[in-house]
């Protein structure tokens, strides 16, 4: 098997933009604290700036987001930085990159830009030579629909073969998201029971406690669905139902992904709520007829022989009473129902803020009766902690070559599939008070387990 080679310099496509300033810099200086990066830092963007320009912008992005300028650090990325000022529509601009690379062979790409302007910089990264030897990592979303991701595919494949492209998505890299997926297989006592017969249902709560923050723009485009449903979440319902995956070749964990998601039925209407919290469309930048929903509520039959019978659900929203994002594994109830009162077992995984993983029992009530009472043992709790950022991980998977924590076009592609036939207004959008759980509607679809498990906010 042949080595797979390092990139030799980084090259990020706006440069003065918003992602760059709380995303990459503060990934960059991270990384050159740690002694991981040694390489030439090319920003390209179309700003009118200047190289001392864009090292100012860098010093207030590290003391904005970056927990501060670390001087020897910040020196160092000063020293590997260059600029290339241009329009991405003019050959010339690419030129100048190329010049700016000095012979490196493996760039890597990053494009921090509109993904309207993909099939632009591609087309000159191709013409001009840049893209030789090079990978290229997009940003999510990747396309708005089944369709459109196809037609972004392909327009990134007329220039970069697949093993080259990268496509990010950042709750791929949060260390709360990684340790689900060695809690499931470097556990014995998980896998006997990790099937129909034991499990009764699985849900998944993204819940945060404010609104768009300002984004009411860019939201109004996407909506819950679109912006953490078929790509945030999704991954979690991959991570959760997946097989073991192979320890003998790199794509392991990407395949058994991708047999999840092909093994999810079409989402239908029947079987999806969406929301809108009361005063979303007072937002600015958000139209005052607005149906984009705010919140998600969906129910998912796996048709595998693990997950036959189980219903995975889901729910995403903003401008509920916490910030919080948990998975919760209810188990089938005893026989004997008789010594428990209240609810089953289950297995709660809190994957942020915070990371906790708790096992509900039951325990023999004191006194006379042999009664038992839910309680649950909590046998993790790690506080967040700023060891290492979802980015400044994944940049340097993508420049050590490491596609496992990227999403593959197929698994995209079929991530899509699911969710393809409920996007718009396949359903209408049902508003809700700021603070709750959602519609009524939501509340009430995961009645037959026994209700929504709502994540507390954590101490």
């Amino acid at each position: 098997m042949t080595a797979v080679q390092a990139s030799d310099a980084f090259v990020f496509f706006g440069a003065t933009g918003d992602l760059a300033y709380k995303k990459i810099f503060p990934a960059l200086q991270a990384m050159i604290r740690r002694g991981n990066f040694d390489l030439p830092v090319i920003g390209v963007a179309w700003s009118g700036w200047g190289l001392d320009q864009l090292r100012q912008r860098a010093r207030a992005s590290l003391e904005e987001h970056g927990g501060g300028v670390n001087a020897a650090a910040f020196d160092k990325l000063c020293g590997l930085l260059r600029y290339v000022d241009g329009d991405y529509r003019d050959p010339s601009t690419f030129d100048a990159l190329k010049t700016q690379l000095a012979g490196a062979t493996r760039p890597l790409h990053y494009l921090a830009i509109p993904p309207s302007m993909f099939p632009v910089v591609v087309k000159h990264l191709g013409a001009s030579g840049c893209a030789d030897g090079a990978r290229v990592v997009v940003e999510k979303p990747f396309g708005r629909d089944l369709a459109s991701a196809k037609a972004l595919s392909a327009t990134i494949h007329t220039v970069f073969d697949e093993s080259a492209v990268f496509r990010i998505d950042h709750y791929l890299g949060k260390e709360a998201v990684q340790n689900l997926l060695v809690f499931r297989f470097a556990n014995t006592f998980l896998e006997p029971i990790w099937n129909r017969n034991y499990v009764d249902s699985v849900q998944i709560t993204m819940a945060e406690d404010f609104g768009v923050q300002g984004r009411g723009a860019f939201y109004d485009e996407a909506g819950a669905i679109r912006d953490v449903v078929q790509n945030h979440l999704m991954q979690i319902v991959g991570f959760l139902a997946m097989e073991p995956p192979a320890t003998t070749y790199q794509e392991a964990i990407r395949d058994e992904q991708v047999k999840v998601f092909r093994q999810i039925r079409p989402l239908k209407p029947t079987n999806l709520v969406r929301g809108q919290f009361v005063g979303y469309r007072k937002e600015p930048g958000v139209a005052k007829d607005s149906s984009v929903e705010t919140f998600a509520a969906l129910r998912l039959e796996i048709d595998s022989w693990r997950w036959d019978g189980v219903p995975f659900f889901i729910r995403a929203g903003k401008s509920m009473p916490v910030t919080a994002t948990e998975v919760v594994v209810d188990l089938k109830r005893p026989p004997l129902t008789r010594l428990a009162r209240g609810s089953g077992n289950h297995l709660r995984l809190r994957l942020g803020p915070d990371l906790q993983i708790g096992l509900g029992v039951q325990v023999k009530i004191e006194g006379d009766a042999m009664v038992g009472a839910p309680t649950e043992l909590l046998m993790v709790h790690q506080h967040a902690c700023d060891e290492m950022s979802a980015y400044e991980r994944l940049l340097g998977d993508a420049m050590a070559g490491d596609p496992t924590m990227f999403a593959r076009q197929d698994a995209v592609e079929a991530a899509w599939a699911v969710i393809d036939g409920v996007l718009g207004d396949a359903t209408p959008v049902l508003p809700y008070d700021v603070g709750t759980w959602g519609p009524d509607a939501s509340v009430h679809m995961a009645d037959a387990v026994g209700g929504w498990n709502n994540p507390v906010q954590s101490s």
